[in-house]
């Protein structure tokens, strides 16, 4: 059974940063693409950034600069370091793989960042 387990998140003042993690089972994240979204209330869930098995990293325009996605394959964990966050980043942060067409999501871990 896969299963993908985020935590990080919290609340954080403009301008900090946290580190997202997501911890799977189940399944062995270097072989699969793999990604962290995010949706905020009343908004749809978006891209942030993915990585694939093979190193290539894709950003939305949003985090680029700011935010770096990595992966650790021993331990089987993917990464969003956040940096220099905006209000605009709060949201609920998913991270998500996929094998071969069928696409596995984390419960989520939330980001709220507020002075």
């Amino acid at each position: 059974q896969v299963q993908l387990v985020e935590s990080g998140g919290g609340l954080v003042q403009p301008g900090g940063s946290l580190r997202l993690s997501c911890a799977a089972s189940g399944i062995i994240f270097s072989v699969y693409p793999m990604g962290w979204y995010r949706q905020a209330p009343g908004k749809q869930r978006e891209l942030v950034a993915t990585l694939t098995s093979g190193g290539k990293i894709n950003y939305a325009d949003s985090a680029k600069g700011r935010f770096t996605i990595s992966r650790d394959n021993a331990e089987n964990t993917v990464y969003l370091q956040m940096n220099s966050l905006k209000p605009e980043d709060t949201a609920v942060y998913y991270c998500n793989v996929d094998r071969f067409g069928q696409v596995f999501w984390g419960q989520g871990t939330q980001v709220t960042v507020s002075s």
